[in-house]
């Protein structure tokens, strides 16, 4: 134990679970649950910060397919939620694009990448490889606390006299670089950019410590080829993280120049109201360049850790070794070198050389490969096992449906030919809804489910559980796959209402049925959410050490763990992450010697 972690042990805290501890040092509430720096209470307060903002994102969606499902009808509750801006029932225009735009940043941001990563890397990392916390606890908690303040800043957009930021959740230039454009061009835009900026800077904080906590703090023992899947994917997510969202804080910064200082990156021959701007040379596109060199590698920042959830749960739950360790590494690899190198594939239609559209198009069907491999080595591990249907176990398998289905259509996308007619349309919505957002949130509940009791000492309620999965996996089918059709017929997205044009009249009933469908996924989300804080409390008590007969390192603490996570020595590590079915045992725990016959890894 290195002897910064050493001081950090002797002044943190041991909670009271009775166990016996090494010191015992008076806390307060605000030192142990709010200032904290032990890693498993970060995790918490980024899953419950996670949680507040998905429901939040969640609820404009709702909120906007009632007027997309139901365009003639009109609203009361929409005049309650937002006043002027849905007069009479009605959202307007303009406001409809500030719905979607926050929807997709909360989501994206706020829940699929700082909610997911930073619960599971906070809380599975120093238990998974064996360290008392992470690397540096304080900037772990400056982590979490930036991630806070980009939340009140993002929050409060909200409410600004003008609006929040409307120009999509990726805010082009010039639309996002002119406050004269319009109503969410204005200090909402300026607010979400700052918040950005936040949330980059929490990103980066808590990137380079997980990295380093993974790099220099394993147990003794644990070899980079000893580690659970689950800590491979969270160091790939981190490093591609620390690499990318740098690029997007510098097209920030100067889409704010631009905004404030007269500058004119983004900004050329533009006329507002007949008038022409004096901004000369800049290019739109520049942004777009900046925006999806990050906008790429942020939907593997989302997925990655996902899949290595999901891995170590398949496992767990087949009670079989997970199959091909070595090529699930090598994939995850292989996909954070590809994921910087395909960004080009969201500009087909901006006018790029075609020849240099042909490489993008190369480059990101070849990154098909590598999840591929991930896919079948997931089949085979179920393949033939003794599998146990909990909760976390249907969520794993449904992220890996939800996984293949969402990532064929990405086949049709990046074909340049084909992505010309199906750019803007629903069909995008429907392909990276599916494949990032759905089978990104089937990861991160498989992990919810399955780590409750590490977190708590308390199991989930398995009967909500059960029916949480069901009626998700149904109704996302039922929200997405018909947008698909909507997208081959040509549908645009981000219109509020389609209703004028004929073409798109075949599609009012069932516009209707994936805006009804929404209503119940959001209702049974909220159940979910239920059930969770419910469970913290008056859940069934875990009674023993190791409930799902793992054998990863973090069911070797304590049922309820203090700061520090052993009691005495951490365990040495002698096995790979795996031994399940072998020999006649169900498992072998990864501290147990090997013996003289046995082959290890």
């Amino acid at each position: 134990m290195s002897d910064t972690l050493h001081i950090q042990h002797e002044v943190a805290s041991h909670g009271h679970s009775g166990e016996p501890h090494v010191h015992h040092h008076k806390e307060t509430f605000i030192s142990k649950y709010i200032f904290s720096m032990d890693h498993k209470m970060i995790a918490k307060q980024f899953l419950v910060t996670g949680i507040i903002w998905a429901i939040i994102g969640g609820l404009f969606s709702v909120l906007f397919r009632l007027q997309l499902g139901f365009p003639d009808q009109s609203f009361p509750i929409l005049e309650t939620f937002f006043g002027r801006w849905a007069e009479g029932g009605k959202i307007k225009p303009e406001f409809y694009y500030a719905l979607t735009t926050m929807h997709g940043t909360v989501l994206i941001f706020f829940v699929l990448t700082a909610g997911l990563s930073g619960t599971f890397a906070n809380l599975l990392i120093p238990l998974q490889v064996g360290a008392r916390d992470m690397a540096s606890p304080f900037m772990n908690m400056l982590s979490y606390w930036m991630f806070f303040a980009a939340s009140i800043v993002m929050l409060s957009s909200l409410f600004t006299q003008t609006g929040p930021a409307a120009g999509g959740w990726t805010v082009y230039p010039p639309l996002s670089a002119l406050g004269l454009a319009s109503q969410g061009s204005k200090s909402g835009m300026d607010l979400w950019i700052i918040a950005m900026t936040l949330f980059v800077a929490s990103q980066l904080l808590g990137g380079l410590n997980y990295i380093s906590t993974i790099l220099n703090m394993r147990t003794k023992g644990m070899s980079m080829t000893r580690m659970p899947l689950t800590v491979w994917a969270l160091l790939f997510t981190a490093i591609l993280g620390v690499l990318s969202f740098p690029v997007l804080l510098s097209g920030l910064v100067l889409l704010m120049f631009d905004r404030h200082l007269g500058t004119s990156f983004y900004l050329s021959d533009i006329f507002v109201a007949g008038q022409a701007l004096p901004n000369e040379g800049g290019s739109a596109i520049l942004y777009q360049h900046l925006f999806w060199f990050l906008g790429h590698p942020e939907v593997y920042i989302i997925i990655m850790p996902t899949m290595g959830l999901a891995s170590e749960i398949l496992a767990i739950n087949s009670r079989k070794p997970i199959f091909g360790y070595m090529a699930m590494i090598a994939s995850l690899m292989a996909i954070c070198v590809l994921a910087f190198l395909v960004w080009a594939h969201h500009m087909f239609v901006t006018g790029l050389n075609p020849f240099l559209g042909s490489v993008f198009v190369l480059l990101t069907l070849l990154i098909a490969i590598p999840s591929a491999i991930k896919v079948f080595n997931w089949i085979t591990t179920i393949w033939r096992g003794n599998i146990r249907f909990t909760p976390a176990m249907l969520f794993a398998i449904g992220f890996v449906s939800i996984f293949i289905s969402g990532g064929l259509t990405g086949i049709f996308l990046g074909n340049s030919t084909i992505d010309i007619h199906l750019h803007d349309t629903m069909f995008v919505i429907a392909h990276f809804h599916i494949v990032m957002g759905v089978s990104a949130f089937f990861g991160m509940f498989a992990g919810i489910y399955h780590w409750f009791p590490k977190m708590f000492g308390r199991y989930m309620n398995n009967t909500l559980g059960y029916i949480h999965f069901w009626v998700t996996i149904v109704c996302a089918y039922l929200i997405f796959w018909p947008m698909h059709y909507q997208g081959f017929a040509g549908m645009p997205r981000r219109y509020l209402d389609k209703s004028s044009w004929v073409s798109f009249s075949q599609f009012h009933s069932l516009d209707a049925m994936i805006t009804v469908a929404t209503i119940i996924v959001f209702a049974v989300q909220l159940m979910f959410v239920f059930n969770y804080f419910y469970s913290m409390y008056k859940g069934r008590r875990v009674r023993t050490q190791n409930p799902w007969g793992a054998t990863t390192l973090e069911w070797t603490t304590p049922i309820h763990p203090g700061h520090g996570n052993w009691d005495g020595e951490i365990p040495e590590v002698h096995r790979w992450a795996y031994d399940y079915g072998k020999d006649g045992r169900d498992f072998i725990p990864q501290t147990e010697p090997v013996g003289e016959n046995e082959s290890t890894h």
